[in-house]
């Protein structure tokens, strides 16, 4: 179709030229003393057109042939780009196959053209296609093992400044981070990670390598913030989140090596991990640990004063532990009968109908009927403990509870002077 308008342009011109200049029969008169010239109109018209269409074909020619060094210089840089293209097309290539050796030539290679261009010009954003060139060495360096040749291909990498790769720059960054983490260099992984901009610590990539530095480093208030802050950010699962939390709180109440540690490290817990029965559970534990005196030995509740070596963030741990009593495992369970049986002393009187209570929904849990046996007698309730007491002798299957029963039943006996129950019960008690 193109191709006909073209022609059908053409057969305008003609006619409108045989218009113009078919009759015209003027004439142009050129005096130069001495002489006199005569020219057709249409001759003259004829010969400026053509005069300017040379003189436009001449100009061209000069300007193409004054061009010629600097396409020879664009054609030259057209051909590096397009090695530094394959280069590391080959480089990501062959680090996708294994060939490691062949990627990290084919990344030097890109490097060697890249050097070899001008700064100013010579390539479109050619600072990054250097990192990224550095960058596929480290890696293939990396996965050969060459630690000497990754570092000094990262140290070379991050001596790029310009702002084209700055994206690129914090990515190898990251990376070589990532490298120290797992060969187990912290202080290499945290020179990383600090040399990254204000904006790059906040992202989730950069906040998964703090968490996993603090865990090398065994620093478990900063895991648990990294984990609150992933968390948050919805990086994890809530079931793996819930795992990586308690495990790091558990971690962090063990470390304690004074209770006034121990109890600085549970108040900065938030309310909601505070309620954990499992959390509180390892909390209590670990008190009885440093102070076991405290629980075996303790005063009445009267002689409580002001929150004294933390009381009531125990009394709320405990609260913690029997609300959660039926999500524990067996031997949570039973630890956590003999922490609220060490504290019955000194707790508030509400305490025992609680227990009463549990134990009358769930009559067959032989671990309440134990509990609750031992509240009544230690409130001298002496009818109602030995009931119960009794009834847990036959179903408990744990020794350290059973001797306890046991030992408990002995005292019973003696105190209404029943000495042949006594001596059975005592005799129980140390076969169990």
């Amino acid at each position: 179709m193109r191709t006909v308008f073209w022609f059908l342009f053409l057969a305008a011109v003609a006619v409108a030229l045989a218009l113009l200049v078919g009759d015209n029969t003027a004439t142009v008169t050129v005096f130069w003393h001495p002489w006199r010239l005569d020219m057709s109109l249409n001759l003259v018209l004829f010969a400026v057109v053509a005069g300017f269409v040379l003189l436009h074909l001449t100009l061209r020619g000069l300007s193409l042939l004054r061009g010629l060094p600097q396409q020879a210089h664009r054609w030259r840089a057209h051909q590096l780009e397009r090695a530094v293209y394959v280069s590391l097309l080959d480089a990501v290539t062959y680090q996708l196959a294994g060939r490691f050796v062949r990627a990290q030539a084919a990344a030097r290679h890109a490097q060697q053209v890249l050097d070899g261009l001008p700064a100013d010009g010579g390539m479109a954003r050619r600072a990054q296609w250097l990192v990224l060139a550095r960058l596929l060495e480290a890696e293939s360096a990396q996965a050969l093992g060459n630690t000497e040749r990754r570092d000094q291909a990262i140290e070379a990498l991050v001596a790029v400044t310009d702002a084209d790769a700055a994206a690129a720059r914090e990515g190898a960054m990251l990376r070589a981070a990532a490298w120290a983490v797992k060969d187990r260099d912290a202080n290499a992984a945290r020179h990383w990670l600090q040399l990254l901009p204000q904006g790059a610590v906040r992202r989730i990539q950069a906040v998964r390598l703090r968490l996993k530095l603090a865990q090398l480093e065994r620093d478990t208030p900063v895991a648990l913030d990294m984990v609150r802050l992933l968390t948050k950010h919805k990086a994890f699962s809530p079931a793996v989140a819930a795992s990586l939390l308690k495990g790091l709180l558990n971690d962090t109440l063990q470390q304690a090596h004074d209770p006034a540690q121990l109890l600085q490290v549970w108040q900065a817990l938030d309310e909601r991990e505070r309620r954990e029965p499992t959390l509180a559970l390892q909390f209590l534990q670990r008190w009885e640990q440093l102070e076991p005196v405290s629980l075996s030995s303790a005063p009445e509740a009267e002689e409580v004063g002001p929150d004294p070596e933390g009381w009531s963030h125990r009394v709320h741990a405990l609260e913690a532990v029997w609300k959660g009593y039926p999500t524990l495992s067996e031997r949570q369970r039973r630890a956590g009968l003999l922490l609220i049986e060490a504290h019955l002393p000194r707790l508030e009187a509400r305490w025992v109908p609680e227990i009463e209570t549990a134990q009358q929904v769930q009559p067959a849990d032989a671990g309440l009927q134990y509990l609750a046996g031992q509240a009544f007698m230690q409130r001298q309730l002496w009818g109602k403990a030995a009931r119960l007491l009794t009834l847990a002798s036959n179903g408990l299957q744990d020794p350290e509870l059973l001797r306890r029963t046991w030992s408990s039943l002995a005292q019973l006996a003696e105190q209404r002077g029943d000495e042949e129950a006594a001596r059975k019960a005592w005799k129980r008690a140390a076969l169990s």
